[in-house]
């Protein structure tokens, strides 16, 4: 039967979503959003996965056109692992931001493989999800005891749906540091602790794992015949659409933008990446690996905009950099090509509400910049997610590289052009993007140099 529409269910760090959209073009035909929340425990800090599962159902079940719906594609955030136990409860799933898992650090960095082998930078906090095993076998033994299994963000979302367990490259993969990206298999650390006996077998992200569980059909309304793909990382999602828009080997980037902003750059070659700035390789949907930098973008414009900023405007801009306000990074701990710095405000004590989110754009936009020079990126900038909602972020961007064409995602939300694909077994999409226009009549070149000597 040919697929009419399909379901994205979209977990990130700070939002879930759930997105219905026709597969003949993938068009947006109705959305659903989820202000997402930490439990603080104990014994940790975890990822709310009882609220996220109980608000999708219920959004499931108010969503239109369900019986049109013939498959459901689960995408996630990196670094979330969820544990079960031997019947297939969920235990606590660490939140990657737990301070505590600091502990361990000293005996972890001393059995981690090099980054020659995973790709994956010594992060801070748990953003290596070895490291949240790590601390969980060392100091809560006894929930360490029960785990049956582990299932990697996104397939966890298609058990809960499906029943069926799985494990998929692109997740595991994701600054883990339980994966080798060259050789295809679990890191010597991963089993040294006999950890991939608690991973499901590996499937390809547009795999089948199965139908709706009948209880969830009977609660929602959608089809009992609804196929469950075995899903994929969110990054890797938006990074599909446009790989295979292209022929093999193209040079281009994605500027994937939420929470973080992810650059993820073909034709670069690994070799490049230098863990000290957080550059990383992260895994394809083919396993391949791929060059990639990466900051916590999205928290950092929360905190230096604030909460339900205004839109800055190019006014708001000009005056950032005629009072010679600057912000330096980083304003998260969360890693950066500036990793382990702390942010500072330079001349920002004036501001006012338009020229602090002016700032903040104008300070993404830079270290975007930096990423994007330290991968040598070669070919065409595609900028993808929230940050098309800031009318500044991507002309700075455009104006930072002209020696490079940026351009606007046709898929606005990111990952539902490559569920898409996923969800039709494509192997060619129709990926299209909007070439942005770079801000004139403002010197950013003059402010990158003296931002660029003032992080120096």
């Amino acid at each position: 039967m040919e697929l009419d529409l399909f379901a994205v269910v979209d977990v990130g760090k700070t939002n879930a979503k759930l997105v219905i959209a026709d597969a003949r073009d993938g068009r947006v035909l109705w959305s659903a959003e989820h202000r997402n929340r930490i439990v603080p425990g104990p014994p940790f800090t975890q990822l709310d996965v009882a609220a996220i599962e109980a608000w999708l159902v219920e959004a499931m079940a108010r969503a239109p056109e369900k019986s049109r719906i013939g498959a459901i594609v689960p995408v996630g955030h990196g670094c979330g692992i969820v544990p079960l136990d031997g019947a297939g409860k969920t235990l606590p799933a660490c939140d990657y931001e737990e301070p505590a898992v600091e502990s361990i650090k000293a005996d972890y960095d001393r059995e981690q493989d090099p980054f020659s082998a995973t790709l994956t930078p010594d992060l801070p906090l748990a953003l290596n999800a070895g490291r949240q095993i790590y601390y969980i076998e060392a100091k809560h033994p006894e929930l360490f005891r029960r785990f049956a299994a582990l299932l990697t963000y996104p397939q966890y979302w298609a058990w809960m749906l499906s029943g069926t367990m799985a494990t998929e490259v692109t997740s595991l993969g994701a600054h883990s540091g339980l994966w080798w990206p060259r050789e295809g298999k679990f890191s010597a650390l991963a089993e040294r602790h006999k950890w991939p006996r608690l991973f499901p077998p590996l499937r390809k992200a547009g795999d089948v794992l199965g139908r709706l569980r009948p209880e969830l059909a009977a609660r929602t309304g959608f089809p009992a015949e609804c196929k469950i793909l075995c899903g994929i990382h969110d990054s890797n999602c938006s990074y599909l659409n446009h790989m295979l828009a292209r022929p093999p080997g193209s040079g281009f980037a994605v500027v994937s933008t939420g929470t973080w902003v992810i650059v993820l750059a073909s034709g670069v070659d690994p070799i490049r990446l230098d863990p000290i700035h957080d550059m990383l390789g992260n895994v394809d949907a083919f396993g391949k690996p791929v060059a990639t930098a990466r900051f916590m973008g999205g928290r950092e414009y929360a905190i230096l905009a604030g909460e339900n900023a205004p839109n800055p405007t190019e006014a708001a801009l000009a005056a950032v950099i005629a009072k010679g306000a600057m912000a330096l990074p980083h304003f998260t701990p969360g890693g950066g090509p500036f990793m382990g710095r702390a942010g500072t405000l330079i001349g920002a004590d004036a501001l006012n509400a338009v020229e602090n989110a002016a700032l903040a754009s104008v300070y993404l936009a830079l270290v975007a910049d930096v990423m994007l020079e330290l991968l040598g990126t070669k070919g065409e900038i595609i900028v993808e997610g929230s940050f098309l909602a800031n009318p500044l972020f991507a002309p700075i961007l455009a104006a930072l590289r002209r020696g490079q064409h940026v351009s606007e995602s046709d898929d606005r939300a990111g990952t539902v052009g490559g569920a898409r694909l996923l969800a039709l077994g494509a192997k060619r999409s129709e990926a299209r993007t909007t070439p942005i226009g770079p801000l004139e009549g403002i010197d950013l070149a003059g402010y990158r140099a003296k931002w660029r000597a003032a992080v120096a």
